[in-house]
């Protein structure tokens, strides 16, 4: 797959060079973005260089992970990364994000999600976008519900940061919550769970 661009009105998302080097280096010093994602900690310029120059090129080309440098639409720093990786062969994707310090708070990650969302539903096909974070992890779940995410619960031992498995929140967005049609046919369950006697004997 080749790496595309996206737009929204602030933003311009396109994928990561090995000019982004230096950039992801002193955005990945920030100790909540070393204590919430699963960057190393200590992050040294060999992580930040095989990010920019391995991971995320290799990704594109094999089709299961596209990852987005965020930038101000009209030039300028570094804001953000957000990644979307294929988990289920069904259609199911995952995205995880990070926003430099100096940038929060600007509602910059919501657009960026959300134009991702957008193209993943459109352009590749994807039936389900599922996002977890480290229960705790207040200020993701917040960029999450304002992308429309719907926080389905608490998965134990669901996410591995740090050598660690620690509990995860999750949330699902489909393309119904962005006004799009999924490929596929969904059938909800019933708002009060299965009715009694219907479970096939």
């Amino acid at each position: 797959m080749e790496p595309i661009v996206l737009t929204t009105e602030r933003l311009l998302l396109r994928t990561f060079t090995a000019d982004d080097t230096e950039a992801v280096l002193q955005a990945c010093q920030d100790p909540d973005i070393q204590r919430w994602t699963t960057v190393p900690s200590p992050y040294e310029r060999r992580h930040a260089a095989e990010y920019t120059e391995r991971m995320v090129p290799d990704g594109w080309q094999a089709g299961t992970m596209c990852t987005f440098a965020v930038l101000p639409r009209e030039g300028g720093p570094l804001l953000a990364s957000v990644a979307v990786t294929l988990r289920t062969y069904s259609g199911t994707w995952e995205i995880g994000f990070w926003t430099g310090r100096e940038h929060r708070g600007n509602g910059f990650m919501a657009e960026a999600a959300g134009a991702v969302a957008h193209w993943i539903f459109t352009g590749l096909g994807a039936t389900r976008l599922e996002w977890r974070a480290e229960v705790g992890n207040t200020a993701s779940r917040a960029v999450a519900e304002r992308t429309g995410f719907t926080v389905e619960g608490v998965l134990r031992a669901g996410l591995l940061n740090k050598d660690t498995l620690r509990d995860a929140w999750v949330g699902s967005l489909l393309p119904s919550d962005l006004g799009l049609t999924s490929p596929y046919a969904y059938l909800p369950a019933p708002a009060d769970g299965p009715r009694p006697g219907s479970s096939p004997r």
